[in-house]
C-alpha cells in the first residue's frame, strides 16, 4: 500500500486468499503473465504478484493461514474509509455483515464485510 494517505473511498489494494497459494500463483502467472516474489510469513510464503514489464507489485496471493485463516477465497478489494467503526455500524444497519475483524493492518485497521447482495470487500482505515 502507498505511503501517502489515500483518498477516502478509493480502492488501495486487492488480494486473493486461498488454501493453496502456490497453485493459484502459478495459474495467474501463466494466465495473466505476472511474475511473483515470495513474502516470508514465518514458516510459509505468500506471494507479491508483479507486472512482467516494470515489476510493479499489482496484487498479493496469500495462503488462508495465520492471520488470513478466516478470509473467504475471493478477490478482496480494500476500500479506504474515514472511520472504520462508523463504517461497521452503517454496514450492519443496512443489512451487511462483518465477516472478519476488525484487525490491525500496518498503521491502520481493516475488516471484511459482506454486503446485502453477498459480495465481500475489505474496509480499511489508515
Amino acid at each position: 500500500m502507498s505511503h501517502e494517505k489515500p483518498e477516502t473511498g478509493s480502492m488501495v489494494w486487492i488480494d486473493l486468499t486461498v488454501d493453496n497459494a502456490e497453485t493459484v500463483r502459478g495459474f495467474y502467472s501463466a494466465v495473466v503473465g505476472w511474475n511473483s516474489e515470495e513474502v516470508d510469513m514465518g514458516g510459509y510464503s505468500d506471494f507479491s504478484m508483479n507486472t512482467p514489464d516494470s515489476g510493479t507489485t499489482i496484487t498479493g496471493v496469500c495462503h488462508a493461514r495465520g492471520v488470513n485463516e478466516d478470509m473467504p477465497p475471493a478477490w478482496m478489494p480494500y476500500f479506504v474509509v474515514a472511520d472504520l467503526d462508523e463504517s461497521i455500524a452503517a454496514c450492519t444497519e443496512l443489512g451487511g455483515e462483518i465477516v472478519v475483524g476488525p484487525r490491525t493492518l500496518g498503521e491502520g485497521r481493516f475488516c471484511v464485510v459482506r454486503d446485502p447482495a453477498g459480495a465481500v470487500a475489505a474496509l480499511y482505515e489508515c
